[in-house]
């Protein structure tokens, strides 16, 4: 190597910075005990900036674009070091690459339930959870606010803080929508708006904005989700009498299928009983995508078969007359025919007995009157 090529090679420097991290947000270029030569190539592409910090003093920011180093490129810093156009001496400072691109997919979700009023169900509680990206808007501001003299920003150490800020205008907006429940998955678009409108005024401060913010579910306690499904085949069902039936063919059909629950007989008997089940229904609702049909006039049960009356016979002495009935045995008993003495006999009686012994006919002397006095 040559005088001339020494020469070249300490007064001419190039800076420039090439991320392949995807995370990165900050790099400092380090150059030994920070001496930037007078001149130097500063290479900006795009999706960066430079800024130039002078004995922890904000100097410049440059752009995309190719710069030499030079007072008539760097009015403040030349200020600042009070150059004249002859000095060439190299000077002490630093350089923060700051990424401009937008850092995607990034997470968030609410850790713990939002409580708020819905019009339907009164108070509920619900999570969230999607994605979001955000970018550098005023590479100076973040240098300032949040980075530092990190020599090595990531999005990893500023995520947190931005995931506090989004669930806290998320609660916010979501208190205040008064969207019922069963309706926000048809406004999710909308509701993303509206929080990054509110967050934008605060990532503003640190210098950041948020082009994007995605809201991929809102989801509500397990109970009152089962409640909602159990609410939705009642609907299916159409009327409690039809949902009745059907959550008694879905129980018969989960206990045919237990292996514990009584073998091929629970099976037999949870298959007849669904078929039957299934047939009744079908008569009621007719067959699928048609009207019900007409329901068949009930047959009316058969009439009740007569009652037979019961009839005795009467003994007097190697006679028997007959058969009379209740009434005419109270008559007989009226003219004297029959007293308590005579044997009497009917179909299923066991021998003759005499009438204030068969049950039936005692009862016809305890209405008789008395006989009259002096009889």
């Amino acid at each position: 190597m040559g005088i001339l090529d020494f020469l070249t090679g300490e007064f001419i420097d190039v800076i420039h910075w090439v991320d392949d991290s995807r995370d990165t947000m900050v790099w400092r270029f380090e150059r030994e005990d920070h001496e930037i030569k007078y001149g130097a190539k500063l290479t900006v592409r795009e999706g960066q900036a430079a800024v130039f910090v002078h004995e922890g003093q904000m100097a410049d920011v440059f752009t995309p674009g190719l710069y030499m180093l030079e007072t008539n490129n760097m009015p403040i810093l030349t200020t600042l070091q009070h150059w004249d156009h002859g000095f060439k001496s190299p000077f002490k400072s630093e350089i923060y690459y700051v990424n401009t691109t937008r850092f995607a997919d990034l997470k968030w979700g609410t850790k713990n339930p939002i409580i708020c009023r819905d019009p339907e169900f009164g108070p509920v509680r619900i999570r969230a959870y999607g994605t979001y990206t955000v970018k550098v808007s005023d590479p100076a501001r973040f240098l300032t606010e949040i980075v530092g003299t990190d020599g090595e920003f990531t999005m990893d150490e500023i995520s947190y803080q931005i995931r506090n800020i989004i669930v806290q205008e998320f609660s916010r907006v979501i208190a205040s929508s008064g969207i019922p429940v069963l309706d926000m998955a048809a406004n999710t678009s909308d509701l993303g708006k509206l929080v990054v409108s509110q967050v934008g005024p605060v990532l503003e401060q640190y210098g950041l904005a948020m082009p994007e913010l995605y809201i991929e579910n809102i989801s509500l306690p397990a109970a009152v989700e089962a409640a909602l499904d159990k609410r939705t085949s009642m609907g299916m069902a159409g009327d409690l009498g039809k949902f009745t039936q059907y959550s008694a063919a879905e129980a018969m059909t989960a206990a045919a299928s237990n292996p514990n629950g009584g073998g091929g007989m629970g099976a037999g008997l949870g298959m007849g009983m669904g078929m039957a089940m299934a047939g009744q229904m079908a008569n009621q609702t007719g067959p699928w995508g048609t009207a019900p049909q007409t329901a068949q006039a009930a047959t009316p049960p058969p009439p009740p078969a007569p009652s037979v009356e019961k009839v005795w016979h009467v003994a007097e002495g190697t006679e028997t007359k007959g058969p009379f009935s209740r009434a005419d045995m109270g008559r007989m008993l009226m003219d004297g025919s029959l007293s308590r003495e005579t044997y009497v006999w009917a179909a299923g009686q066991d021998g003759w007995k005499t009438a204030e012994d068969v049950d039936e006919l005692a009862t016809l002397f305890t209405i008789m009157p008395p006989p009259p006095p002096g009889a």
